[in-house]
């Protein structure tokens, strides 16, 4: 198989010809190593490179191979790690001039889990600093740009990785979601990002381990790496107290075993707090939604009046940012991210009464949400309002543009849909929808009740096999 090729092959193809012996992983990993050299300049999507370290896993993984040891799902698959990831002896900085040296001495326990089901560290992926906004750049590296438009954002904050799946720099990826930030990316570059329910995989890191809204989970190109990867990384952990009994997946409903969706409900949120949806968004949204009803499923708009708490979300957000990380903006001043330090002086500016009175819509949120989930057994939407932003948006000052209007800040008028759930603690699940007018991709959203990760995912698959869009590469590759 010649190597472009290989760049392109899902994970579990991958997997299963290193099994079968028909394709080296020594040779996987040099293809994939050989275009991150070539493309790295132009993407910037790395932070490091782990090139040494990986060719010496591969050499380890081929052997194992040879010898007949029992392999992991995952054995001889190169994945990218964003640096809000711990790695061990591998530098993690968190995007930031205040952790520019750090080394770790441990991993993250996702590292650690996919390690064990043989994947193999190609790298830390680029991250906005601490991965506070939807484009990703930061002073220390740079700004990575989207290789379907070199002119656009991939999106973020987990936009490294986003950038290298898309362009075959290893065909997975471990991002991260507190406001949409591995599903951004995700439409922007035409892949699957899955926010899991919370607890689903752990997350150590969370400064507020009981309010915690973020999740980590996959960029893969595929449904099927997708659930791979989340599988692996699931499972309780001491560290995060969401995870206690539960399950990365959870069961599949017996109703979608069958290559149909008769009698499913689905509820189709058009707006959310958004004031626009671009039409070339919203015309790829209702095709998606047209594939599911040819497979039998009944969907309506929901009319349910919902606060989705577009202010309110900002409070809990700028708050968290302008205590947490004040301080590194106070120390390193003008090294620190523009937005970063904008999100600061806004964060500051609130009260505690405010912060009580949004901690008051988070939950009644979720309890709107949960009765919607009386009505439908899933929820889809767009993923974003329009396709990638320019590269250069200011996400603290500029407006977004949706069909020559301009809308307003980034959230919600471009993240709307997806901010609401991780609120909320339900998954979400972005996959591709079909290009817009401009070429670039657009996605669709679907998001299920709490711990039915599987069935967001199996619906995710047939949509995947109704409208393919793995065979899609962008120009630049």
């Amino acid at each position: 198989m010649h190597s472009d090729e290989l760049a392109f092959v899902p994970a579990t193809t991958a997997a299963a010809l290193i099994r079968s012996k028909k394709i080296s992983p020594v040779e996987y990993i040099d293809a994939v190593l050989s275009r991150v050299e070539a493309l790295q300049p132009t993407l910037n999507c790395f932070v490091t490179v782990t090139a040494e370290h990986a060719r010496e896993a591969a050499k380890l993984a081929e052997a194992a191979v040879m010898a007949g040891e029992p392999l992991g799902p995952l054995h001889g698959i190169p994945v990218s790690i964003k640096d809000l990831f711990r790695t061990q002896g591998i530098r993690t900085t968190f995007g930031s001039i205040a952790h520019i040296d750090h080394v770790p001495d441990h991993d993250d326990v996702l590292v650690t889990r996919l390690r064990a089901a043989g994947a193999i560290v190609i790298g830390k992926s680029t991250t906005p600093e601490f991965g506070i906004k939807g484009q990703t750049d930061a002073p220390i590296y740079g700004r990575t740009l989207n290789p379907w438009d070199l002119g656009r954002t991939p999106g973020g904050s987990s936009g490294g990785a986003a950038a290298a799946v898309a362009s075959g720099l290893g065909p997975i990826g471990l991002g991260s979601d507190g406001a949409g930030s591995t599903r951004i990316p995700a439409a922007c570059c035409g892949l699957v990002g899955f926010k899991g329910t919370t607890g689903a995989i752990p997350f150590q890191d969370s400064r507020d381990a009981f309010g915690n809204v973020v999740a980590a989970g996959p960029l893969t190109r595929t449904i099927a790496d997708a659930a791979v990867m989340h599988a692996c990384m699931g499972g309780a952990d001491a560290q995060d107290p969401w995870t206690a009994n539960a399950s990365a997946l959870g069961p599949v409903s017996p109703r979608l075993l069958a290559e149909t969706l008769s009698g499913l409900r689905i509820g189709y949120i058009a707006k959310a707090a958004n004031k626009a949806v671009a039409a070339d968004v919203e015309a790829n949204t209702l095709a998606s939604i047209g594939a599911l009803r040819d497979l039998g499923a009944e969907v309506e708009e929901v009319t349910a009046a919902i606060d989705w708490m577009s202010d309110d979300q900002r409070v809990l957000y700028l708050c968290s940012i302008a205590h947490n990380l004040g301080p590194i903006v106070e120390r390193f001043g003008d090294k620190t991210d523009s937005v970063l330090r904008a999100y600061v002086e806004a964060g500051k500016k609130y009260d505690v009464a405010a912060y009580i009175r949004a901690i008051g819509a988070r939950t009644r949120l979720f309890r709107a949400v949960q009765d919607l989930f009386l009505t439908y057994d899933l929820l889809i939407s767009p993923t974003l309002t329009r396709t990638a932003l320019p590269a250069t948006f200011d996400g603290a000052f500029d407006s977004v543009m949706i069909d020559g209007q301009s809308m307003g800040p980034v959230q919600p008028q471009w993240t709307g849909f997806v901010y609401p759930f991780n609120l909320t603690g339900h998954p979400a699940l972005s996959v591709p929808s079909g290009f817009a007018n401009d070429g670039l991709p657009t996605g669709v959203q679907i998001v299920g009740p709490r711990h039915g990760d599987a069935d967001v995912l199996r619906v995710g698959a047939l949509l995947e096999q109704a409208r393919p869009w793995a065979d899609c590469m962008p120009p630049l590759v």
